[in-house]
């Protein structure tokens, strides 16, 4: 349920309203917009009245909600979240490029990627110390040195860092270490893990199942905002569908849906969406066109002789003149490339 107040209602209004409705064993989730002030009501609402609290003359109207997921609601929270993600800001009109490659393997390596990433105007540094594989004879990364060494290029680059967790046994150590967690598509249904990463401060970066609905993808960046962490990106980086053509099947039409559906950025990850770097470029730009609040882009100095995912990374040079064309349709759509 949402209640909005009246526009200039007196704090001791809204925190008499509120204390009301935690009398009747609700939570209550605080929006303050620009013109007025947002109540989220979470919890069994069905003997809430309506009418009654309509009558109240600092209310201005009541919705129900029908949707399972409440804090990730834009019913709730109509304007855009803005996620601080180290010294970078994504959402609201901010267009953040996360660049880097699929995983760490040397310390030369990631500061050297790091470095031309940054030159060509990325604003977060990507790199997968743990890396969830098909087979469990891949490379599996680094591990705990791996995060050690994108520490040593975010202190070369200044550059903030975005790698993923795999267990809640290392959440602590991400806690400590990383600027944004991120959760990959194999474990976006991993409750248990959301629920931890939900008690961590640090924004979490959420990419969408191999085969979820809007609606599932939405509801496991609910699991993490049910434990207090509200700082939540999501990521569509493509499904699986009939066509072996790709190795996924970029769904740009989830943009305007979600983000229609929730206040929650949405960044696009064209790399794994493809499978192939020729076409990372046009699904980038298209995720531009369509409204994403940014990009998640691989690159590596030597893709041939990449340890993961080679054939779908971009080369420094080739994500140099990308960054060219992303920058200037970001322009075109009315939004703020960040530095």
């Amino acid at each position: 349920m949402v209640v909005v107040m009246r526009p200039g209602t007196e704090q001791r209004e809204i925190d008499k309203l509120v204390a009301q409705f935690q009398l009747q064993g609700l939570q209550v989730g605080i929006t303050n917009g620009v013109d007025c002030t947002i109540l989220g009501l979470v919890g069994d609402t069905t003997a809430v009245d309506m009418d009654k609290i309509s009558i109240n003359e600092h209310i201005e109207r009541v919705m129900r909600v029908s949707e399972p997921y409440k804090r990730a609601n834009r019913k709730f929270h109509p304007e855009d979240t803005v996620v601080t993600a180290g010294s970078a800001l994504v959402g609201g009109g901010n267009f953040a490029v996360i660049a880097g490659p699929c995983s760490v393997e040397s310390q030369e390596q990631i500061i050297a990627v790091a470095r031309d990433v940054q030159t060509s105007g990325a604003s977060l540094l990507r790199g997968g110390a743990f890396k969830p594989r098909t087979s469990p004879y891949s490379f599996q990364g680094m591990g705990a040195p791996g995060l050690d060494l994108l520490l040593e290029a975010k202190a070369a680059t200044g550059m903030p860092i975005v790698t993923e967790l795999m267990s809640p046994k290392y959440c602590q150590l991400f806690e400590d270490k990383v600027d944004v967690i991120q959760i990959g598509a194999r474990n976006m249904q991993n409750f248990d893990l959301l629920k931890e990463v939900g008690k961590l401060s640090k924004p979490v970066l959420l990419k969408r199942g191999l085969s979820n609905s809007y609606e599932e993808w939405i509801m496991s960046a609910e699991y993490i905002m049910s434990e207090g962490n509200e700082n939540v990106i999501l990521c569509e980086r493509g499904i699986r569908t009939f066509e072996t053509y790709t190795r996924n099947t970029l769904d740009v039409s989830a943009i305007p849906a979600v983000k229609r559906m929730s206040h929650l950025p949405v960044v696009v990850d064209p790399s794994h969406s493809a499978g192939m770097y020729w076409m990372v470029e046009p699904l980038a730009l298209a995720a531009v066109a369509a409204g994403a609040d940014g990009l998640l882009i691989e690159v590596h100095n030597d893709p041939a002789h990449a340890l993961c995912d080679g054939q779908q990374s971009l080369t420094p040079e080739h994500f140099a003149r990308l960054m060219g064309k992303v920058s200037a349709l970001v322009d075109l759509v009315g939004k703020r490339m960040v530095k």
